[in-house]
């Protein structure tokens, strides 16, 4: 694989490890819950991290998201600080929606065991 292919993964483990440290740290006891950083998609250009979170023991995943969202510029500014890196990219927060997909999964492999279609 190219470095042009690696580079990009190495930055977004990179910020993952970073914003799960930023996360525990800022985050916990806010009544936010358990803020957990599943996965980072970073683009080649590396302007743009989407970054996937899923919430344990939150009152309202909504609300956290909103929270996250709110405090983008903070959490940039952490992160530019901790990942050296020419520009700083642009943090975009979505639902994991791996543990829906991977509940729905086991349902049907259960149907179909059970003989129900």
């Amino acid at each position: 694989m190219t470095d042009s292919g690696r580079r990009p993964r190495r930055v977004a483990n990179l910020i993952k490890e970073t914003l799960g440290r930023i996360l525990i740290r800022e985050f916990q006891g806010t009544g936010a819950g358990l803020i957990t950083v599943t996965r980072v998609e970073i683009t080649p250009d590396l302007q743009t991290a989407h970054i996937y979170v899923s919430f344990i023991g939150a009152i309202d995943p909504e609300e956290a998201l909103r929270l996250l969202e709110k405090r983008t510029g903070y959490l940039r500014k952490i992160i530019a600080s901790e990942v050296k890196l020419k520009y700083n990219p642009t943090l975009i927060f979505s639902p994991d929606p791996t543990p829906e997909y991977e509940s729905r999964i086991d349902h049907l492999i259960k149907r179909l065991k059970d003989g129900q279609e």
